[in-house]
C-alpha cells in the first residue's frame, strides 16, 4: 500500500481584544491595521455604541507563533495613544481564573463552593454588593470583596480593578441583584454567564417565579446565558425545568427553582471552561469532540 505523507497541521494562536471608551471615528480602523501590521487574521468583529460608549471585540487569529508580552505592550501603547481601555484575552489550556458576583442569595454559591474541585478552574474572587454572605465565602478561603458603592460608573470602575488584580477570565453571577452596563459587558465578550429563573424570553425580570405562579403555568425552567448589553436577551448555554403540581405553593415552586438555577448555572460554567461552546451569530453552538 502506497503511503502518502501526512500533512501537518499548523496551530493558530487567537487572541480577543476588547476596546471600549468614548465614540469617536478612527477607533476601528486604528486596531484592524494593528492587527493587520502584526500579520493577524481578523475572525470576528463585534462592535456597539451606546450613550456615547463605544465597544468592540475582535478576536485575531496568527498561523506564526506571536510574541504574547510584546503584542500586549504595543496594543496598549495604541490604547494610550487612542484614549482607550484595552485588554487582550489570550484562549489557553492554563487553569481559568473565576470571578463569581452575589448578592444575598446563598444557593447558587453553596452549589458552586460546594463543586469547585470539579471545576477547570480556580474561584480568584467572590464580588459582592452586600456582607451577607461573607462568612461563607471566608470559610472557602477565597478572597472576598464587598463594593457597595451607589453610583453604578463607580462601582463598576472598582470591579474592572479588580478583575484585572486577579487576571479574571469567567464572571459567573450567581443572584448578582445589580445590572452591568456595557461599559463592563462589553470587556468581557462571552464570559459572561448569568443565571435567569425563567425559560427566556418568557416571564423577564425579578419576578419571574411570582408570574409564572399566578399564571398557572405547568412548567417553570430556569436559562444560563451569557450577558450582553440587553438585559437577559444574550445567547442561551443551556435550559432545564421541572413540572408544576396544581397544588404546589409559590415557596414550593420557588424552591424547586432556586435548586434547578444552581444546578444550571453550575453546569453552564463547567461547558465554559471545558471549552464545549462556541457563539456564532448570537447563537451557542456545542463544539463536537
Amino acid at each position: 500500500m502506497r503511503k502518502y505523507p501526512t500533512k501537518k497541521v499548523m496551530k493558530k494562536t487567537v487572541i480577543g481584544i476588547t476596546v471600549v471608551g468614548k465614540d469617536r471615528e478612527g477607533i476601528v480602523a486604528a486596531f484592524t491595521n494593528f492587527a493587520f501590521s502584526k500579520s493577524g487574521n481578523i475572525e470576528k468583529v463585534n462592535q456597539n455604541v451606546i450613550k456615547g460608549i463605544f465597544g468592540m471585540y475582535l478576536e485575531v487569529s496568527f498561523s506564526k507563533t506571536v510574541d504574547v508580552k510584546r503584542f500586549d505592550a504595543e496594543i496598549q501603547s495604541l490604547a494610550k495613544k487612542e484614549k482607550m481601555d484595552v485588554s487582550t484575552h489570550h484562549e489557553t489550556n492554563s487553569q481559568k481564573n473565576i470571578a463569581v458576583f452575589v448578592t444575598k442569595e446563598t444557593l447558587c454559591l453553596k452549589t458552586i463552593l460546594g463543586n469547585a474541585k470539579s471545576l477547570k478552574g480556580k474561584i480568584s474572587v467572590v464580588v459582592s454588593s452586600e456582607r451577607t454572605l461573607e462568612s461563607l465565602v471566608k470559610k472557602a478561603k477565597i478572597p472576598f470583596v464587598v463594593i457597595q458603592e451607589k453610583d453604578q460608573q463607580k462601582a463598576e470602575e472598582k470591579i474592572i480593578e479588580i478583575c484585572k488584580k486577579y487576571e479574571i477570565d469567567l464572571i459567573s453571577l450567581a443572584r448578582y441583584m445589580r445590572i452591568l452596563s456595557p461599559n463592563f459587558v462589553w470587556r468581557y465578550p462571552n464570559r459572561i454567564i448569568n443565571i435567569h429563573p425563567a425559560l427566556l424570553p418568557a416571564f423577564p425580570g425579578a419576578l419571574a417565579y411570582a408570574q409564572a405562579y399566578e399564571r398557572g403555568t405547568k412548567i417553570v425552567g430556569v436559562t444560563a446565558h451569557y450577558v450582553t448589553e440587553n438585559l437577559d436577551q444574550g445567547p442561551i448555554i443551556f435550559q432545564d425545568s421541572f413540572k408544576v403540581d396544581p397544588n404546589d405553593s409559590l415557596e414550593k415552586i420557588k424552591a424547586k427553582g432556586q435548586r434547578l438555577e444552581a444546578d444550571t448555572l453550575l453546569k453552564a460554567m463547567k461547558m465554559h471552561l471545558e471549552n464545549k461552546l462556541e457563539v456564532r451569530w448570537r447563537k451557542v453552538h456545542i463544539k463536537s469532540k
